[in-house]
């Protein structure tokens, strides 16, 4: 649920920026000093809204494990019109910003799995909807400039609905038919065994073999990684989270512009 906060408390938290999306925002500006301009005040914008000097920053860089699980991932997505001052855009916000990436996670994954398990507060930065609805606290989604909250419930149910109904963005299929009125009336008085009950929709919709094929791959393209167990599934490991902290007299020079 959207929460009226116009910024957070005074607090040392620190912010978990899904970064692509503000090179997205600001690469088709007229000039590289005008995108980089943006990006800059994008980023103090974050920082001075969560009231915090502590971020870290991530990126996606080629294709991630979710290739691997089915290669029609995206496949209906239009070809990037990325524009000539994206790759310039891309390195000045791992050089001036320290934004980092991770190969074969998107950053997605990358800011889910440091949300629960970095020892300080943190509040999740993205404008998507499957970030801030999977993943449980306090989000901030500078795309609308505005907080949410998730609970463990509403994010356990959320993970459930698009499992059930897919992503048509990401061209995952779900269950032909269920969108998300039907897979959300499903699960309105669900409490537990949300799997069991997944993966008897999927059963009966596809048939055994095919069903159980269908709902695993499924799940594994929405579920975002939360733990180090599940990155191991992968093959993939992430260090302790490495944050940034600038002053605060550099942040206070954009509190007013």
């Amino acid at each position: 649920m959207s929460q009226q906060i116009e910024r957070l408390p005074k607090g040392k938290a620190v912010c978990l920026i899904d970064a692509d999306s503000l090179l997205y925002y600001e690469m088709n500006r007229d000039t590289l000093e005008e995108a980089i301009a943006g990006l800059d005040q994008r980023v103090h914008d974050i920082l001075n809204q969560c009231n915090t000097t502590k971020y870290a920053g991530f990126l996606t860089q080629g294709k991630c494990f979710r290739y691997d699980v089915d290669v029609e991932y995206k496949a209906k997505r239009k070809k990037s019109n990325r524009s000539v001052l994206f790759p310039s855009l891309k390195e000045y916000a791992q050089q001036k910003w320290g934004f980092t990436y991770v190969t074969e996670l998107e950053a997605d994954d990358i800011v889910s799995y440091y949300s629960y398990n970095h020892e300080e507060n943190t509040i999740i930065c993205s404008p998507d909807k499957d970030v801030l609805k999977q993943c449980v606290g306090m989000h901030y989604n500078y795309g609308k400039a505005e907080f949410t909250h998730t609970s463990p419930d509403e994010a356990l149910k959320f993970l459930w609905v698009q499992c059930l109904m897919g992503d048509s963005t990401d061209n995952i299929v779900g269950i032909p038919g269920v969108g998300i009125k039907t897979a959300e009336n499903w699960l309105k008085d669900r409490t537990k065994d949300f799997e069991s009950f997944a993966i008897r929709k999927y059963v009966e919709k596809f048939g055994m073999v095919e069903g159980i094929t269908e709902f695993f791959k499924n799940f594994n393209l929405v579920y975002l990684l939360k733990t180090d167990e599940d990155l191991a599934r992968y093959g993939l490991r992430l260090p302790p989270l490495q944050c940034i902290d600038i002053s605060q007299d550099e942040l206070d020079i954009w509190k007013d512009d």
